[in-house]
């Protein structure tokens, strides 16, 4: 879907099309209304606090404001860009609704999050072009929203053709188009390689895909690792033979966030309290509004030089309380070494059981505990 959240936002506020908005921050940055019948909005300028960008207008991404960006380094890039706050109940039922549309066509679906979903065409008659375009019709149909679609024989290129000519795109890409279309875009385009890795393959001049595909195997593995570098080898030359998932049942339930910078465990300890607050109430309401229960809770820690770290915990009773997800995952970082900068932080639920009697757990906007124990 393209610039989803936004999109949505845009259905609800019209008058904001073509301009630069942001959808992120506080949720008392809520629109007003006016004597006038007209609506007052937050602009980044007047923001202060911390919070995170949680996407934006391809308008305000002109003016180098992305997700996961911290709103008040947006707010010195485009100040007078609109904010909005989230609202997931809003993107959920859209969500809900562009797949249904999707469904209502392709039956084999791989559901990857609540704004994108791979698709395996191979078993339809249908030209595939138009079949593509058929798929786009009904999403516009039933949501008001477009989406842009890649075509190609596998997810990893699929992925990066959906981003070739967003907003509302169609891409089809055969294998022996890859030198043409492919290997001159930037390495960042790869999903799974990010502004760490690309730094390093900066300093040993590996800018784009085509550089990456004819590097020599071997300086990768010792710069990455084996399997990292291996991985980096064959995303280049469009390898990817992962199936299609279309299993309902999730083995677990995770969030997880890169950092728009590196966080010292110690010095950004409010930072990171805050983040894996966020990301155990999110988990918690992800496993409430799918009625699963967990019994397993693991944290993944990822540190500036890579190497990657998880650890878990079994609980006595299964839970989707967000306090009791924030106990568990306190205790699993008790046994891990914080001495590095981390640049990843994730939070999973597994041993997942179903629950037929859902409780609305909510917490305080303002819920914060210490990152560790003290001491």
């Amino acid at each position: 879907m393209d610039a989803f959240y936004a999109s949505v936002e845009l259905l609800r506020y019209p008058e904001l099309r073509g301009l630069p908005v942001v959808v992120g921050g506080l949720r008392d940055q809520q629109p007003t209304p006016l004597a006038d019948g007209s609506r007052h909005f937050s602009r980044l300028r007047d923001y202060a606090g911390r919070g995170v960008v949680t996407t934006s207008t391809y308008e305000a991404r002109a003016l180098g404001v992305f997700s996961g960006m911290g709103v008040m380094k947006a707010a010195q890039l485009a100040p007078d860009a609109l904010l909005l706050p989230v609202d997931f109940d809003a993107y959920r039922h859209y969500s809900r609704l562009f797949k249904g549309a999707v469904a209502g066509i392709v039956p084999l679906i791989e559901d990857r999050g609540i704004d994108e979903i791979y698709l395996d065409l191979s078993e339809l008659a249908d030209d595939t072009l138009i079949l593509a375009r058929r798929i786009k019709q009904a999403v516009r149909d039933t949501t008001g929203l477009s989406c842009s679609i890649g075509i190609s024989p596998n997810k990893l290129l699929s992925k990066i053709c959906s981003d070739l000519e967003k907003p509302d795109g169609l891409t089809i890409l055969a294998h022996t188009d890859i030198p043409q279309r492919i290997w001159p875009l930037p390495v960042r385009k790869i999903n799974g390689i990010g502004p760490k890795a690309n730094e390093k393959l900066a300093l040993l001049n590996i800018t784009t895909i085509g550089e990456l595909a004819q590097a020599d195997l071997r300086i990768l593995q010792s710069h990455f690792g084996n399997n990292y570098g291996c991985w980096l080898h064959d995303a280049a030359c469009g390898i990817d033979n992962r199936p299609l998932v279309t299993d309902s049942e999730p083995k677990s339930i995770s969030r997880e966030t890169t950092f728009e910078r590196d966080l010292h465990p110690s010095h950004d300890r409010a930072t990171l309290t805050a983040l894996l607050t966020a990301l155990c109430v999110r988990v918690g309401d992800d496993l409430q509004r799918k009625a699963y229960l967990g019994k397993t809770i693991g944290i993944k820690l990822r540190f500036d030089d890579f190497s990657t770290v998880t650890r878990d915990v079994t609980l006595a009773a299964p839970t989707a309380d967000p306090l009791a997800i924030r106990r568990a995952a306190r205790e699993c970082l008790r046994r891990v070494p914080l001495e590095k900068k981390l640049r990843l932080l994730g939070v999973r639920v597994s041993t997942l059981s179903s629950n037929t009697v859902v409780q609305d757990t909510q917490l305080p906007h303002q819920w914060e505990l210490p990152l560790m124990a003290e001491g």
